[in-house]
């Protein structure tokens, strides 16, 4: 009987150092891809702090280029209004010019639509 129980008992031992390495080799391989998981997050954080430049630079040039048109549009603004205190009579001429001009293409449109529908014609 003694045989019995040394062939359980080294079956035992066999069988718990079997776990004990496969245990070991487990824990081995999440040690590794801890490893490869930091790797990641820092090329991850690499490439979206390379982003983030990226973007401040688009945004410091748009910001750049606005303000640049804002001040041009300001010169013109003052260009325009300086000329108009200079010469208010030939700006309220040119604006009932323009409103003449207007008043007469709008009824030559208005003439030509009421011959095509008819609609005006009370007979």
């Amino acid at each position: 009987m003694a045989t019995a129980n040394e062939s359980s008992s080294g079956s035992r031992s066999n069988a718990s150092s079997q776990a004990d390495a496969a245990t070991d080799a487990m824990e081995k391989q999440i040690a590794q891809l801890r490893r490869e998981i930091t790797k990641i997050n820092k090329t991850l954080a690499e490439q979206a702090e390379d982003a983030g430049e990226t973007v401040s630079g688009w945004y410091d040039s748009a910001a750049d280029r606005a303000s640049r048109a804002v001040s041009s549009l300001g010169n013109q603004a003052r260009g325009v209004s300086g000329a108009v205190r200079e010469n208010p009579g030939t700006v309220s001429t040119a604006m009932l010019l323009g409103g003449g001009i207007g008043l007469l293409i709008g009824l030559m449109l208005n003439q030509h639509n009421s011959r095509d529908y008819g609609w005006f014609d009370r007979r």
